[in-house]
């Protein structure tokens, strides 16, 4: 099972969830929304392989944290994971817009300097920006957009531009959801839960059920859940070989 954007040190106990992901035998993606959560947040992976955890400043924090830029490159080689990045379009944030572009543009920068990175990208109602940086920046690495949202025209550019994208439980209880995952290449998508954020019934989705997620894709794909599992192990498997040729994620 596979939680490829989960936010695990926002978790009351944080702690708590990393053993219970190692026990299931979960593959996480731990991102990070600042890069001073960083230390704290690898902490929680010490000692559980199967637990990457990604160097992040997240759009909406862009402009209260955009001084901890130069933290977030003195970081770079500890990790090949960068998550959580991006843009935010919504009016609360979209005052701070520049902010949030000079933020996502020095990170693509960084990336791309140091060899190219695995991404975790937020896009909410900003896809065409945060594809226009991306198609400007070539050689940041494998940027994967979770929860898109964008149209089925910035979906389809978002492929031609070698997107990957991360989907979960609560995006595909939506009808445009699931109309988006359904036009998804099989072979770069992966699940996430977005936990604690996103919801479940009215409480924070676990990192374990993003599990959920492989059923509806298996009514997407009239395939059964152990073929959806399959193909997700097998894009995951590619993933971490395009992170780095020793990965073992």
């Amino acid at each position: 099972m596979i939680d490829f954007h989960c936010h695990l040190d926002l978790y009351p106990d944080p702690h708590g969830v990393a053993r219970a992901c190692s026990d299931r035998g979960l593959y996480v993606l731990s991102v990070t929304t600042t890069p001073s959560a960083w230390s704290g947040t690898a902490a929680l992976a010490k000692d559980s392989p199967r637990i990457r955890t990604a160097l992040g400043l997240h759009p909406q924090l862009a402009h209260q944290r955009k001084g901890e830029l130069p933290l977030f490159e003195q970081l770079i080689d500890e990790t090949r994971y960068v998550g959580e990045i991006g843009l935010d379009g919504t009016p609360e944030f979209k005052r701070h817009w520049d902010d949030q572009m000079d933020v996502f543009v020095r990170a693509l920068n960084v990336c791309r300097a140091a060899g190219g990175r695995v991404l975790s990208i937020h896009s909410r109602r900003a896809a065409t920006a945060v594809l226009d940086a991306i198609a400007a920046k070539p050689g940041v690495g494998t940027p994967i957009l979770h929860w898109f949202s964008g149209s089925k025209r910035e979906l389809a550019r978002a492929v031609d531009l070698g997107c990957w994208f991360s989907v979960g439980p609560s995006m595909l209880r939506g009808q445009k959801g699931r109309e988006l995952a359904a036009q998804m290449p099989k072979d770069r998508l992966l699940t996430e839960s977005d936990g604690p954020f996103a919801q479940i019934d009215g409480r924070s989705a676990w990192p374990w059920e993003a599990g959920e997620a492989v059923v509806e894709v298996g009514k997407l794909w009239d395939e059964p859940p152990e073929a959806v599992e399959r193909q997700l192990m097998a894009n995951l498997a590619e993933l971490g070989r395009a992170a780095s040729a020793s990965a073992d994620i």
